[in-house]
């Protein structure tokens, strides 16, 4: 784990979930989306998080549990919510999140494909299947991303 001088870094080896809730007053989320964290933005972890925090998720919709995220502000768990992705895209116009001047909603637009580019890695990804060669950006099955 990486230390860095003045700041208290904290590894999913050595501290807790409510350790690490407690000390965070933003948090961003940018896990991939597996069985394990699917529903790990929730009300649990919003209430060991300081009063007024703030949350940014631009990782996948699934990783939020938006009822949970309704009762926190109520609660003034969190301030501000500033989301690019949703359980349901584009989020539909009669979702409570846009009755709330705290929560900014963003397009889940990553980015322009540069064709060029794209045509050229499926060709070196073509050369190397045939070749029994690791690809290039390949997505591990067993881990999920």
């Amino acid at each position: 784990p990486r230390q860095i001088e003045g700041v208290r870094c904290m590894h999913a080896e050595n501290v807790s979930p409510a350790d690490f809730a407690s000390n965070v007053n933003l948090l961003i989320c940018l896990l991939p989306l597996t069985k394990a964290t699917e529903g790990v933005l929730n009300i649990g972890l919003f209430r060991k998080m300081p009063r007024g925090s703030y949350l940014i998720n631009v990782a996948r919709g699934a990783h939020l549990r938006e009822d949970d995220l309704l009762q926190a502000m109520k609660e003034g768990r969190i301030r501000e919510a500033w989301l690019d992705v949703f359980r349901e895209e584009p989020l539909p116009p009669s979702h409570p999140f846009w009755l709330y001047d705290s929560i900014i909603a963003t397009p889940h637009i990553a980015s322009i494909t540069n064709q060029d580019n794209a045509a050229r890695i499926i060709a070196e990804n073509y050369v190397k299947l045939k070749a029994g060669e690791p690809l290039l950006f390949e997505v591990s099955r067993e881990k999920g991303y």
